[in-house]
């Protein structure tokens, strides 16, 4: 059984949810072993992967269910610390499944190599000395790296740009030239930083002048993954709250994000709160996932919002998510955690280009999620009630102990650790 809708997933132990992942997918005895003992990262693991290691740091990995995406079923790991984002994405992904689910799509997995070079007697002239020699400089960097042009990567193209041309810039002008590198299903980052930095001499004898940075960029915008959903309002009605005007409501809350940068940084850190977590569940680079993502959302000169909420002629809500997501599924951290491993298990993807594309799909859940709860009860009311079990512990309460202070946090409407304190005293005495 491969499902993504597993109802009262969420009322199981931890215990009933691990047995019945391990039923779900061809976990070896080993595998079994490393993923679900308390600690799956060694510290001599740990110690290979970073510098100067003490220990290691864990956060809860949670399951996002209920996502369908271009038809196929998702169990979606997710790693984080915040409350209700795990169970806000889940919610909204059982909504577009009654709707037919999430569709996405992804463009070929390029990205970028930097090179900088100052110092041109004539920076023209050396621009067009680069572009005479393209083919060879596309040659030279493809045999710096053999492996993956031998899986069907490798650089697809060359460009070049001059920077601070203007009278009055401050700045000195700079020639950089862009390799285009297919990293196949790998992030690419060593590739890439190999691949610009065999070329750098060659670079240096073309232009007669001299090559400072050699690296790749984080702004992945020719290796975008996209999601689509359409929803009708009778799926939104909430509460007292028709479907229509819930509708309304989040059209009307995407257009305060795209007026305002105020607005739309804490709307766009929403759409990560369901973006990070499965990268970092996945074991790859959540730093440049995110400097990406809101280098995008600038892209047209002003700080925008990420996503865009409309309504079609039929009446229904249509949400739409692009980013650049340069993620991998070989490589890395991918093959070193076992977590990450088991994340990747669990997702049954077959590569970087789907890993991407339900990245994308989840971070659309995750903002229709949060605004659905904005323009209806308010963020709080759901976030608080699961957000008092961490009070509860962080006062001091363990066992069974944990919910009865939680409810009564919830139900006194008082979430917060000195109230939570006065509880733990009266059910200790």
């Amino acid at each position: 059984m491969k499902t993504s809708r597993i109802p009262g997933f969420y009322k199981m132990t931890v215990d009933q949810r691990q047995e019945l992942i391990k039923e779900m997918h061809p976990f070896s005895v080993q595998e079994k072993e490393a993923f679900f003992s308390n600690s799956p990262l060694t510290i001599d693991t740990a110690d290979n992967m970073i510098e100067n290691v003490i220990g290691t740091f864990q956060l809860p990995l949670g399951l996002g269910l209920n996502f369908l995406i271009n038809g196929k079923d998702y169990v979606i790991p997710m790693a984080i610390e915040e409350a209700s984002v795990v169970a806000s994405a889940s919610h909204i992904a059982r909504i577009v499944r009654q709707a037919g689910g999430f569709t996405t799509e992804a463009t070929e997995r390029v990205m970028i190599g930097q090179i900088q070079v100052v110092g041109c007697s004539d920076f023209h002239a050396a621009k067009e000395a680069i572009l005479i020699e393209k083919e060879n400089i596309i040659m030279a960097a493809n045999a710096a790296y053999p492996s993956i042009v031998a899986r069907g990567g490798g650089v697809v193209d060359l460009e070049v740009r001059i920077l601070n041309e203007a009278l009055d810039s401050k700045y000195g002008q700079m020639l950089i030239v862009h390799l285009y590198i297919n990293t196949v299903d790998a992030m690419g980052a060593n590739i890439i930083n190999t691949m610009v930095e065999s070329v750098a001499p060659l670079v240096e004898e073309i232009t007669e002048a001299k090559v400072y940075l050699r690296i790749l960029s984080n702004y992945a915008d020719r290796s975008l993954a996209r999601a689509h959903c359409v929803i009708p309002t009778e799926l939104l009605e909430t509460g007292d709250f028709s479907g229509e005007e819930v509708r309304d409501g989040v059209i009307h809350a995407f257009e305060f994000a795209d007026s305002d940068p105020y607005r739309a940084v804490t709307h766009n850190k929403g759409i990560m709160n369901g973006i990070d977590p499965v990268v970092i569940a996945t074991g790859n680079d959540w730093r440049a996932v995110e400097a990406g993502a809101h280098a995008y959302a600038a892209k047209s000169g002003a700080y925008r919002s990420m996503t865009i909420w409309s309504k079609d002629e039929a009446g229904n809500l249509v949400g739409e998510l692009e980013l650049p997501m340069a993620v991998g599924t070989v490589g890395g951290a991918t093959k070193v955690h076992p977590l990450a491993k088991m994340a990747l298990n669990i997702l049954d993807i077959k590569s970087a280009r789907e890993l991407a594309q339900v990245i994308v799909a989840v971070g659309l859940a995750q903002n229709l999620g949060a605004l659905k709860a904005l323009v209806t009860d308010g963020i709080q009311k759901g976030h608080m009630a699961l957000h008092s079990r961490s009070v509860a512990i962080a006062a001091g309460a363990t066992g069974e102990m944990v919910d009865i202070v939680a409810k009564e946090l919830v139900e006194t409407k008082q979430i917060r650790v000195g109230k939570a304190i006065e509880l733990v005293e009266k059910y200790t005495k």
